[in-house]
């Protein structure tokens, strides 16, 4: 049999959702242990953000851009530090 490259993603079946939880279930049977759920978990209410709109001067929000960027982080990130930063720190 001539071996293959590439697989055929193209040709490959989706695995169902029921699938996945049998298999899942199968595993933790085997092993006799209960496997943690995947994904990230759920915020606490204080962890979550509100969303909101606001206008700042394209200046601003340029010169937080490229904090952001030096830093490697998003520009909300920088907005949020600056706004929660406590007096005297």
């Amino acid at each position: 049999m001539k071996k293959q490259k590439e697989f055929r993603f193209d040709k490959a079946r989706r695995v169902t959702p029921e699938e996945t939880e049998m298999y899942r279930k199968a595993i933790e049977r085997k092993l006799g242990v209960k496997l943690p759920k995947r994904g990230r978990p759920p915020k606490t209410e204080e962890e979550k953000f509100i969303p909101i709109s606001i206008r700042l001067h394209p200046d601003a929000l340029d010169r937080v851009k490229k904090a952001a960027a030096r830093e490697g982080v998003g520009y909300q990130t920088i907005i949020n530090r600056i706004l929660l930063k406590k007096k005297g720190a």
